[in-house]
Formats: structure tokens, C-alpha cells, sequence
């Protein structure tokens, strides 16, 4: 069974750094994409950020550019989350995500991915 386990959450004063990762367990995918969303309390869930695992190619929503960076390690099917001067907007359930149909085009939208992770809380203190 295909599954996303995902680890680093946690609670961090405001302009600290958390690192998270997620790791795709039997992948049945070949050319893939692994993303992370994110969700507050009271909001929907929306695009962080989305990487091919083939190429490399990442790609970031506007609020966390220059902050957020998004790395793989594509031999063990693993992404990290490298997240830097958070504020407590970035509080939120982060959610892994993994899908072979994703493409610049559709990759904010989370209905592209096939996978997601149980996600894990990351809480920014002011």
C-alpha cells in the first residue's frame, strides 16, 4: 500500500525554522511530483509548495518564497520542507502530497495528487 509518512512538525517562536520531511513508501509512481499543503484552523487547505522528483523542478505559492524551500532525496523517495522565518500565519496542518498527474499547470490544486500524508502540526508563536 502506497503511503506518506511524515515527521518535523512542531512549535517554534516566530522567525524560527522547522524542518519537515515525508517519505513515499512503495512508490508505484515513475515520474511523480511530492508537494506539501497546508491548513489552518478555520481556512481551506492551500498550495505550499510542489517539486518533480525526476527533474527537481519546485515551485512555491507567493507567501512563503524566499522563506521556504523545498529539496528531495529522490533514492529514498523523500522530500524535506526547509521553512525559515516563519510567522504564526504559517501555522497550520502541513500535508504531504504525492501524484503522477501533477504539472505547473494543475499543481496548487490537491485534487492533481493521489497520496497524502496524516499531516503534522506546526505551531509559530508570537
Amino acid at each position: 500500500q502506497v503511503q506518506l509518512v511524515e515527521s518535523g512538525g512542531g512549535l517554534v517562536q516566530a522567525g524560527g525554522s522547522l524542518r519537515l520531511s515525508c517519505t513515499l513508501s512503495r512508490p508505484t509512481f515513475s515520474n511523480y511530483a511530492m508537494g506539501w499543503f497546508r491548513q489552518a484552523p478555520g481556512k481551506e487547505r492551500g498550495f505550499v509548495t510542489t517539486i518533480s522528483m525526476s527533474f527537481g523542478s519546485a515551485y512555491y505559492a507567493d507567501s512563503v518564497k524566499g522563506r521556504f524551500t523545498i529539496s528531495r532525496d529522490s533514492a529514498k523517495n523523500t522530500v524535506y520542507l526547509h521553512m525559515h522565518s516563519l510567522t504564526p500565519e504559517d501555522a497550520a496542518v502541513y500535508y504531504c502530497a504525492a501524484g503522477d498527474r501533477v504539472t505547473p499547470a494543475t499543481m496548487t490544486s490537491g485534487g492533481e495528487y493521489d497520496c497524502w500524508g496524516q499531516g503534522t502540526q506546526v505551531t509559530v508563536t508570537s
